[in-house]
């Protein structure tokens, strides 16, 4: 009879799930999580669930949660073998969703399911996942690897991430404080993120990701693979001057900026397409796929990973305090909704 965390079981191995590679990917891991420890962060790795003890302080707390994964952009990384990038991307479409709501990401918990368990594969995209928490500012508290053989073939993998953060009851952003005359703010991409990818993957099908594109100055599977850019750390100290925020992610501008104005008010977001700087990625994403400008606004951020609404009053500040950050456009009185002109 053999008992502990070490017992393995050869039926459960012949069948294609290795417990030991488990094991032995939590060890390989732990000392990613390790570094995403934060003052909240009760007990460690092990455990049924994961804990974490809210800031003191706090008069009214509300707590946000968010949840997403990578997507398709995962077989850009199967066709690289490159693993260590897509965690900072679950954990950006997480932590940035919850940021437009004003609140601090305070921990995460991460699910990665396995065709094979490979260990040194599983810790690299866990050190992903612990540079996004990094970055981020929280906690990675948790989380499950699953290996499912017969469902996943032996060299991909699905990861999906969940967020909680924390704000103030009387400090959420609220969209219906936006109006007419309120200028809309651009934080530039770090790419074309998270969103897409079925499209992309369609239009480059038959393309070397190894190539070397000039106007990118790198391989094209390197520029596709750029992780999502996180915002938490810089829009955070300044979230009292801004109105409403949008995370410009699945559906482009057109689904994501009328999401962060009151449209039943009458109001509109006017887009300056012609300010919008874009990086060369989607101009060659463009090009190649015979894609008209109007649809790469449906599916793609243009560049424009986040948008801001704030009053005329405090433009200058923000423009002066978030790197990159420039006008590109206005709320105006309208029938409600986005317009690029």
């Amino acid at each position: 009879m053999t008992s502990g965390k070490n017992s393995t079981s050869k039926s459960y191995r012949d069948s294609g799930v290795d417990v030991q590679a488990g094991y032995d990917a939590v060890k390989l891991m732990a000392e990613h999580v390790k570094r995403t420890r934060t003052d909240g962060v009760m007990g460690g790795l092990g455990g049924f669930g994961g804990m974490f003890e809210l800031p003191e302080g706090m008069k009214h707390p509300v707590l946000v949660s968010g949840t997403d994964g990578v997507g398709t952009k995962l077989k850009i990384a199967f066709a690289m073998n490159r693993h260590d990038t897509v965690g900072i991307d679950c954990v950006a479409m997480c932590v940035n969703d919850v940021l437009c709501c004003g609140a601090k990401p305070l921990f995460f918990l991460d699910y990665v399911a396995v065709g094979k368990n490979i260990p040194e594969r599983v810790a690299e995209i866990v050190s992903g996942i612990s540079e996004g928490c990094v970055i981020s500012g929280c906690a990675l508290i948790g989380g499950e690897t699953a290996e499912m053989p017969g469902f996943y073939p032996e060299n991909e993998y699905d990861i999906a991430g969940f967020c909680v953060g924390v704000v103030e009851r009387d400090e959420i952003l609220d969209i219906n404080k936006v109006k007419a005359g309120d200028v809309i703010i651009a934080l530039p991409s770090s790419g074309v993120h998270s969103n897409g990818f079925s499209l992309v993957r369609k239009i480059f099908s038959g393309h070397d990701l190894n190539s070397y594109i000039p106007e990118l100055g790198r391989k094209l599977g390197e520029e596709l693979l750029t992780p999502t850019k996180i915002y938490v750390k810089e829009i955070l100290p300044l979230i009292q001057r801004i109105k409403s925020m949008a995370h410009i992610t699945g559906g482009g501008f057109y689904e994501n900026i009328p999401r962060s104005i009151p449209g039943q008010k009458g109001l509109s977001a006017k887009i300056n397409i012609s300010a919008v700087k874009t990086p060369a990625i989607f101009d060659i994403i463009m090009k190649t796929g015979k894609i008209e400008p109007d649809e790469m606004f449906h599916v793609f951020n243009m560049g424009v990973g986040m948008s801001l609404i704030t009053g005329a009053e405090n433009a200058d500040y923000l423009l002066q305090s978030l790197n990159g950050a420039y006008i590109i456009g206005e709320i105006t009185e309208g029938e409600g909704g986005l317009y690029l002109c």
